[in-house]
């Protein structure tokens, strides 16, 4: 797992091993580790880490990995997003979000017939430049930081993802309601800014919320106020998905008692060893070399593996 994925990781040892996920509505105003934080206190969690950082500005669907399930965060990280999300037209903001100082002002307005043709320029791979208020990092530091210090260099451009771009209305003729579909890696301020340089404009982003992210959606979203009232009345366990909800996408793989024990210590299963066979052909179906498995005893995960020739090779061990 990368650092930069558990950024937000409880660095306090102490608490209960609770193991799972918690899809947690974030509020406005609240950064991704604060909410990070705050779920770990309340449900007295020994180890947690956020997939996916929602800027403070945004709401939505934040998945909180707790113990073990902090070993499937890059699954999620990798899965697809949706944002619905509001742009203002003529304002842009160092930021590209309310937050921000104003930096240029435009007295044009895009049409409705203007922004619907334009959205099929911003759908499929496109190089997209992060906003100058990110984490990416330039040089061994965070974009944001250097911009505090008065930095002005944007971070390089890199391949996003849009594989749907949809209008859903227009409150007024200085802002419109959007909603994408995305893959990892996208910058939804930085696609706001770049419509509004399409159209001729400048624009920024004045509210987002993230409905979809991987295999969670806001149906199973709650709130930290909700969160707070429900461990006083039931477990925590009760509000928690299964570690299995994030690898949805992975074909599961049954395994023996036996199997469990060697891919548990850090051992390989083979597939099958001369006339042999030791694992079930009809369970690996279409999967192929070097491909990842999720290895289940019963309901119980055992590990993340992978397929190598002819041994099935554990990559992360879940210690449950």
């Amino acid at each position: 797992m990368t650092n930069q994925a558990l950024q937000s990781m409880g660095r306090n040892k102490r608490g209960r091993p609770i193991h799972g996920w918690l899809v947690v509505d974030k509020d406005s105003g609240m950064t991704s580790a604060q909410a990070v934080s705050h779920t770990r206190r309340l449900l007295g969690a020994r180890k947690a880490g956020h997939a996916g950082t929602l800027d403070p500005l945004a709401t939505g669907v934040l998945p909180i990995a707790l113990g073990e399930a902090t070993k499937t965060v890059p699954y999620v990280m990798d899965g697809a997003k949706t944002y619905q999300f509001t742009v203002c037209f003529g304002e842009s903001r160092n930021t590209d979000d309310l937050d921000g100082a104003v930096l240029e002002t435009s007295d044009i307005r895009p049409d409705d017939k203007m922004i619907l043709e334009a959205l099929p320029q911003f759908t499929g791979v496109l190089s997209q430049v992060p906003p100058l208020y990110s984490a990416i990092k330039i040089n061994g530091q965070r974009s944001y930081k250097r911009a505090r210090d008065g930095a002005v260099e944007l971070p390089p451009p890199r391949s996003v993802e849009i594989r749907r771009f949809e209008l859903l209305g227009r409150p007024n003729s200085d802002s419109a309601i959007f909603e994408v579909d995305c893959g990892k890696g996208t910058y939804i301020r930085s696609l706001a800014r770049d419509l509004g340089k399409f159209l001729g404009t400048v624009a920024y982003v004045s509210k987002l919320r993230r409905i979809r992210c991987g295999p969670f959606c806001q149906k199973d979203a709650i709130s930290l106020a909700t969160l707070s009232k429900s461990v006083l009345c039931a477990p925590p366990q009760e509000v928690l998905l299964s570690i299995a909800t994030a690898l949805d996408d992975i074909p599961a793989l049954a395994v023996t008692e036996t199997q469990t024990g060697y891919l548990r210590h850090g051992r390989a299963v083979r597939v099958r060893s001369g006339g042999a066979i030791f694992v079930d052909a009809n369970q690996l179906g279409a999967i192929q070399e070097g491909d990842v498995l999720f290895a289940m005893s019963g309901e119980n995960p055992v590990a993340l593996a992978r397929l190598e020739g002819e041994e099935i090779r554990p990559m992360r061990v879940l210690n449950l």
